[in-house]
């Protein structure tokens, strides 16, 4: 397979007009070339932090506080997840990851609820489709030993020392919610020696400094953040003293689309525009184990060809930013997973 374009290259995004050569799944070789399209060729994207169960309650629960939507065990999305049948939840997960794998996500990372069954629930809605999710079991040591890890709530809802110690002895990932809402919790995540955080709102300056002592990698979920109320994370400065993925968190509260977390944290963190582009493919891939991420030999061939002819994306003078800041769903032309 040739797919051409404007290839994003390597770490850094170099845009080279040329050709990438697929072979058996894997790229071979980067040929710089020119070529006759005015197609932009990236890395699929990784979303570092999903529920899909909430895809069955869509924009539900407007104007509640983030424990009233989300908290265990009584949160309006867990009483909705407790209310509907396998099969919506399935169904409406399924569906989810179809919109996803159309636009450009080769994997996510999800904490899935509802213990084995849950985990089971997500593998049945994603059997056909390209996408493959990193699951994280919660609830229970069986729902971890049954998926790729735990995805713990937050340090203040139960004391998760045994369950790390029995995830880290399994090898598999454990990652925790941290400083969503306030500081509070973020030295007792620390101690867990997790494998991520997830949200980091509220650091202070002492979890800064633990985090880059431990190299603790963070996932941020800015339009999450700003729907239920608790603030911007600090993108900027999680991303100078560590490795920072993105996410999109919730279904309930947003749609899964990683056009849409990009422009925002470009938008809300002064950052470069292949910074962010790098936190929603190679650095959430390096999180979950995924050998792409990156345009380069060696790699896996999950690649976004996007039109940059469209209305949208014709005439851009920096082909990065524009990806980042103002390409969406419209502009896919292909989606090689």
């Amino acid at each position: 397979m040739i797919v051409e374009g404007t290839v994003l290259r390597g770490p850094e995004f170099e845009p080279i007009e040329g050709r990438v050569v697929v072979e058996d799944g894997e790229i071979t070789a980067i040929e710089e070339e020119a070529v006759h399209t005015e197609n932009i060729v990236l890395p699929a994207f990784v979303n570092a932090h999903t529920h899909l169960g909430d895809s069955i309650a869509k924009e539900a629960g407007a104007g509640l506080s983030l424990d009233d939507l989300v908290a265990p065990p009584d949160g309006l999305k867990h009483r909705l997840l407790a209310e509907a049948t396998p099969e919506e939840t399935i169904e409406a997960m399924h569906r989810s990851l179809r919109l996803m794998g159309s636009t450009g996500t080769a994997a996510c990372i999800e904490f899935r609820e509802g213990g084995v069954a849950g985990v089971e629930a997500i593998r049945e809605a994603a059997a056909d489709l390209p996408i493959e999710p990193t699951i994280l079991g919660r609830e229970s040591e069986a729902a971890m030993r049954a998926s790729d890890g735990f995805g713990a709530s937050g340090a203040r809802d139960a004391d998760f020392d045994r369950l790390r110690n029995v995830t880290r002895e399994a090898g598999k990932l454990f990652g925790i919610h941290a400083g969503e809402r306030d500081p509070h919790d973020i030295n007792a995540a620390l101690d867990l020696d997790p494998d991520f955080l997830v949200h980091m709102v509220h650091p202070e300056a002492i979890h800064y400094d633990r985090v880059a002592d431990n190299g603790t990698p963070v996932v941020v979920c800015p339009r999450s953040n700003l729907v239920t109320g608790v603030g911007v994370p600090p993108i900027r400065e999680l991303g100078e003293r560590t490795t920072v993925a993105l996410g999109t968190d919730n279904v309930m509260l947003n749609s899964p689309s990683m056009f849409r977390e990009m422009a925002a944290a470009a938008k809300l963190a002064d950052v470069p525009a292949t910074e962010v582009l790098r936190m929603a493919t190679r650095n959430g891939a390096e999180l979950a184990g995924l050998n792409y991420g990156v345009v380069e030999p060696g790699r896996e061939a999950k690649l976004l060809v996007l039109d940059g002819d469209t209305d949208n994306l014709t005439g851009a003078q920096d082909v990065v930013r524009a990806v980042v800041r103002r390409a969406g769903a419209a502009d896919v032309k292909d989606v090689i997973l």
